[in-house]
């Protein structure tokens, strides 16, 4: 039986290869920010238009009119796939930028009205002597009490959290652990008050002790204690369970093996939330307005006596209403801001220097 060939013409309905684009048109990439600067203009031109006197809603204007410039322009040009795409970067960036700006808002409002008085002068006097009314005065007393009150609450709090961390991921089962994770999850959300109110009526009123800057450290030790259980939850979770298999195979008991390579291997995101913990609490009033009072003199002793902190310092400062005691308060409010972002950058750095090295 003979081959035969048989030729096929293709039908004239059929698509082709030569008939579809090998390249679809694309927007260029200077386009996003041109599209930003036209809706920016456009924004302050329909805010201008309608007598709209707030920048932020000529801000909300610009912002809604690039998502949807963005959207139409990428359909019309690259199709309706990628313009897709492109909608929700733009989206993203939108709520991005929304994050950002009250942010910096705050810190340059903050930085341009507390760098009035805050010099040498400021950070090494107390306010002893010194009336509201009447400029100079310092934070010195504030800063010693809140960097005593925040060390006590995390000697207490770091490490009752770590090992109650250690004991749900390593050694928790049954109702006892069920029970620790949900007092655990509820202490994450306690109001600071009620902190402050439970070591009230417990710490002053039951045992009968007075006022001091380690009554107050109590009540942040609590607001402390659950983000360092969670936190340290976490990261020993990440710890690789072949480690701690490869231990117990060398004959290593399960303390040593935790004490030795658990911990080792997650101690950079230990520190860490302890870290971010300890933000957490810098900046809390009610607790130390209830347990601690304020001094004006410098009390070094934080378990004797009222103590002031930076927290209560602005406060007061703020309440009494003019322009001396305002700049103190704002200026207070700077060195607490850079305290916190002290610590942040220290648990940064403290997590890239302890984390595994990787080899390649």
């Amino acid at each position: 039986m003979s081959n035969q060939v048989i030729d096929k013409a293709p039908a004239d309905n059929a698509p082709t290869l030569a008939s579809a684009p090998l390249k679809q048109p694309r927007l260029p990439r200077w386009a996003p920010f041109g599209l930003a600067l036209v809706s920016a203009g456009l924004g302050i031109g329909v805010g201008l238009v309608a007598g709209l006197e707030s920048r932020v809603q000529w801000g909300l204007i610009a912002a809604l009119l690039y998502v949807a410039l963005t959207m139409v322009i990428a359909g019309t040009v690259e199709g309706s796939r990628q313009a897709k795409d492109r909608l929700a970067t733009s989206v993203i960036w939108v709520c991005f930028l929304l994050a950002i700006v009250p942010l910096a808002s705050l810190v340059f409002e903050t930085v341009s009205r507390g760098s009035k008085v805050l010099d040498g002068y400021f950070l090494t006097h107390s306010m002893a002597g010194v009336a509201d009314l009447q400029p100079g005065g310092g934070i010195y007393h504030a800063l010693i009490g809140t960097m005593q009150q925040v060390g006590l609450a995390t000697l207490i709090a770091a490490p009752l959290g770590l090992f109650t961390a250690i004991y749900l991921v390593e050694y928790g089962t049954g109702k006892l652990a069920k029970a620790v994770t949900f007092f655990v999850d509820v202490m994450t959300g306690i109001p600071s008050i009620v902190a402050g109110l439970f070591v009230f009526s417990l710490w002053l009123i039951v045992l009968d002790f007075n006022h001091s800057g380690f009554a107050g450290s109590l009540a942040l030790a609590i607001l402390m204690m659950p983000i360092v259980v969670r936190s340290t939850e976490e990261m020993l979770k990440l710890v690789p369970n072949e480690l701690r298999e490869a231990s117990y195979a060398l004959g290593v008991p399960k303390w040593r093996t935790i004490l030795k390579v658990v911990l080792p291997t997650a101690i950079g995101g230990i520190t860490t939330g302890v870290m971010l913990a300890v933000a957490r609490i810098a900046g809390e009033t009610a607790p130390v307005m209830l347990l601690v009072w304020g001094a004006m003199e410098i009390n070094n002793n934080p378990f004797e006596g009222p103590q002031q902190s930076l927290p209560y310092y602005i406060w007061l400062q703020w309440k009494s209403g003019n322009p001396h005691a305002f700049d103190r308060a704002w200026a207070a409010a700077l060195v607490l801001i850079a305290f916190v972002m002290i610590l942040n950058l220290a648990a940064r750095g403290i997590a890239r220097w302890k984390a595994p090295k990787t080899g390649h």
